[in-house]
């Protein structure tokens, strides 16, 4: 049937050079995802194990310098510092798309832009009304954004297993949401999980950043130049008391993604060069492959045996941080979709079924980087309730993997049949027949 004018496809299947991309931008983020599993496995196995002093001894062994109070423990430099080249790839990924990616169009943006607002909101909501409930303090209703981001390489590692075959639509929908996610997750920490603000730092701040601004829009990409550069503006927004990784947002705001001919270049690269792309070529296995493994390896070492678990067990957190990443993940995504859907009069992309829709948004409950890392800002690294937080992300994302995997296995036989069609090429030009006539 030939849609109207007034319809549109909600969650529709991207151009070939868009699914391209993303399709090379998740493999990288499958393979962390992997890694990152593996990562809070072993890290679980270890604190949990008859040596698991020797886990907290390296946890908090402090390296560095006191300047800036840059002596921190290994776990606070995964947190500080290596995730700020993980938000440093999300602002380039995020600059992307609103400039020349799906987000620059209000139509195909309205979708995944809504369902992650509120898929953010609800869960906030589901926590804080869990915690009331049980009877937790003011200071157990201040983690409220533990479940509120998705970890989007956690995410794909549980589709690597369980739907490798999801069609182009949905893993579109899925990145875009993450991008927004991620978003809303770096003004929330940098909005409220600020401690000892200091004005100065963060003024002398935006000289490096302009630093690195100024080279990189002139199509500089060498590291000895750029490294430097981004490390003193790290360091001086750590200073600040705004939290470190905003940096790395602030820093990849800075990256062209349109080349400019009117700028001068600084290097070899032609003025048609997409530095973002370069940059997001280069980094995006470092994030994916060391910085957030090694941060879920140092965060995710909770100790259960000896009581900790029965203390857990007794927090209200820990239940609130669950029912966010489970039920409100799930209702925020669906419904924000159902409803954006209902209100633009758009139809799903004929691939899809609103039961697609639910495996992606339980999907979306599995919060694991940002969430184990607010819950570090909310009560402090080490402190007894955030080791509750991390028993109730673990599970909390387990139980939405689990739950996904159950409607991805049931759809896993349509999913290939898709694939089928998308990657049909009979002509043997290099671009499926289906894109082609689209």
């Amino acid at each position: 049937m030939t849609l109207s004018p007034l319809r549109r496809r909600a969650l529709a299947r991207p151009s070939w050079a868009e699914a391209q991309t993303i399709r090379a931008a998740l493999r990288t983020e499958t393979v962390g995802g992997g890694l990152l599993l593996g990562a809070a496995l072993l890290a679980l196995i270890w604190a949990n194990s008859p040596w698991r002093e020797s886990y907290a001894a390296l946890r908090d062994l402090k390296v560095g310098v006191d300047w800036g109070h840059l002596r921190l423990s290994l776990g606070h430099w995964a947190a500080d510092g290596l995730l700020a080249v993980f938000f440093f790839v999300a602002g380039l990924e995020l600059k992307r798309e609103l400039l020349v990616g799906d987000l620059r169009d209000p139509a195909k943006a309205a979708v995944p832009v809504v369902a992650a607002i509120c898929g953010v909101v609800i869960p906030v909501l589901v926590y804080i009304g869990v915690v009331v409930l049980g009877g937790g303090d003011a200071v157990a209703i201040g983690g409220w954004a533990i479940p509120a981001a998705t970890d989007i390489a956690f995410a794909l590692a549980v589709l690597a297993v369980l739907g490798s075959h999801l069609p182009s639509a949905l893993r579109a929908f899925l990145l875009t949401l993450a991008v927004v996610d991620d978003l809303i997750a770096i003004v929330i920490i940098a909005a409220f999980y600020t401690a000892d603000f200091q004005i100065w730092p963060l003024l002398l701040a935006l000289v490096p950043i302009a630093a690195f601004g100024a080279l990189a829009q002139r199509r500089m990409t060498y590291a000895v130049a750029l490294v430097p550069l981004a490390a003193l503006a790290w360091a001086l927004v750590h200073a600040s008391g705004v939290h470190a990784t905003v940096a790395g947002v602030l820093l990849a705001l800075t990256v062209p993604v349109k080349p400019r001919a009117s700028v001068p270049a600084l290097s070899k690269h032609s003025r048609t060069s997409d530095i973002a792309h370069r940059m997001e070529h280069r980094l995006r296995p470092l994030s994916a492959g060391v910085a957030v493994p090694v941060f879920a390896f140092f965060a995710a070492g909770v100790t259960v045996v000896g009581g900790g678990l029965g203390g857990a067990l007794r927090d209200p957190i820990t239940y609130g941080v669950i029912a966010g990443l489970v039920a409100g993940k799930f209702i925020g995504v669906l419904a924000g979709t159902c409803a954006t859907a209902r209100f633009t009069r758009a139809d799903l992309d004929e691939s899809l079924a609103w039961i697609d829709v639910c495996a992606v948004a339980l999907l979306t409950g599995i919060g694991f980087t940002v969430s184990l890392l607010v819950g570090e800002l909310a009560f402090g690294a080490g402190h007894e309730r955030d080791e509750h937080v991390k028993v109730g992300v673990l599970a909390g994302s387990l139980l939405a993997a689990l739950l996904a995997g159950v409607l991805l296995r049931r759809r896993n036989a349509h999913y290939r049949e898709v694939e089928k069609r998308e990657t049909a090429d009979e002509d043997g030009d290099g671009t499926p027949d289906l894109y082609q006539r689209a």
